[in-house]
């Protein structure tokens, strides 16, 4: 009996098999943020190349410092979305198959950057950003691992949702 139920559990893996991916950008980002805190002074920069610096900086709103200036209450704001975000690519994650590799990955990644950048708000009151290019003609605002995963995830459900969610709706209805 104890065979047979550890082989139905087996097959019915679902999407939640993927959260170690969530784990182990948390912690890249986590252990980035934490080295910039601790190498670099706020503001300061380090040339690694002639276009690209590691500089310290605090990020008090959302993406490209969206209502940084608010006076506070944003952060509760976003720390609040990332949460019920969260809890969403959670249940998403459930409710996929394990082999739903595309869409998992994508979802492990915005939950991994939501939390990562959920966490410093809650630690900090902002969210560390360090990776920093200027491109001479342009410079793009500063960012960290968890924006690279939150861009990364939210790119492929769009390429997903233009691509293939058609083609896997009808292959449901069909199975039906």
């Amino acid at each position: 009996m104890t065979e047979n139920l550890s082989k139905s559990i087996l097959k019915v893996r679902t999407g939640l098999t993927w959260l170690w991916l969530s784990l182990a950008i948390l912690i890249i980002d986590q252990i980035t943020k934490y080295m910039t805190i601790q190498m670099l002074d706020l503001y300061q920069s380090y040339e690694v190349l002639s276009f690209f610096n590691f500089t310290y900086a605090r990020n008090y709103g959302a993406a490209f410092s969206f209502l940084g200036n608010a006076g506070g209450w944003q952060k509760y704001l976003f720390t609040g979305i990332a949460f019920i975000v969260s809890a969403y690519l959670i249940y998403s994650m459930k409710k996929n198959k394990a082999s739903d590799r595309w869409m998992n990955c994508a979802y492990a990644l915005v939950l991994s950057g939501a939390i990562g950048n959920a966490l410093d708000r809650v630690i900090f009151g902002y969210v560390v950003d360090f990776l920093d290019f200027d491109l001479g003609f342009y410079r793009w605002p500063t960012f960290n691992v968890a924006d690279i995963a939150i861009f990364i995830g939210a790119s492929m459900i769009i390429i997903d949702s233009i691509f293939w969610a058609d083609k896997r709706e009808k292959a449901k209805e069909n199975n039906k």
